[in-house]
């Protein structure tokens, strides 16, 4: 029970305090549940992003029930998913009720926008962080510069980039062995 409720006020922390998607949320999951609390590795959460950009839903709902089956199973993954969702429910509520009385004011206007920018931020330091990680060799960079091109330029589904590109890597693998 005890590791429930540590999972659960994890991912609400994470919820909470994260603005601007999942990609943004990769900072404080790699504090909270790689470093702190040991319950995945690195290369666990990578691929649990690679594999929530190809599953619908919320990235973040994604990555969190993907952690929370490791910690705790089916058990695990409810706790995580609900807890990551639950501050933005909660916000979510709240600014819907006072927005439509408080955004003709030009102090939240220049709220809004102050927060658009830290995220755009937080977002490059989590993209920066992953090629870091992730691209090691001549065929990854390939690989990253095609994806960018085909979703930023050509406007590709991103889903069947990522799919192309897992089919590449083992169509590769198969081919080296």
């Amino acid at each position: 029970m005890k590791v429930l409720l540590r999972l659960y006020l994890s991912f609400f922390k994470i919820g909470l305090l994260t603005f601007g998607g999942g990609l943004s949320m990769l900072p404080m999951l790699e504090r909270e549940v790689i470093v702190r609390r040991a319950w995945v590795t690195k290369q666990d959460v990578l691929d649990y992003y690679a594999v929530g950009q190809c599953t619908p839903g919320v990235i973040a709902v994604d990555v969190a029930a993907f952690v929370g089956y490791k910690v705790k199973k089916a058990v695990g993954t409810v706790t995580a998913a609900l807890a990551v969702v639950t501050p933005g429910l909660c916000a979510v509520l709240l600014l819907a009720t006072v927005f439509q009385l408080a955004a003709k004011y030009e102090i939240v206007q220049s709220a809004f926008a102050g927060i658009r920018v830290a995220t755009c931020a937080l977002l490059t330091a989590s993209v920066v962080k992953i090629l870091r990680e992730s691209v090691r060799n001549w065929w990854q960079i390939a690989i990253a510069v095609v994806s960018f091109a085909l979703v930023a330029v050509l406007g590709a589904n991103p889903m069947w980039v990522v799919l192309g590109a897992g089919l590449f890597g083992v169509v590769r693998m198969k081919i080296r062995v």
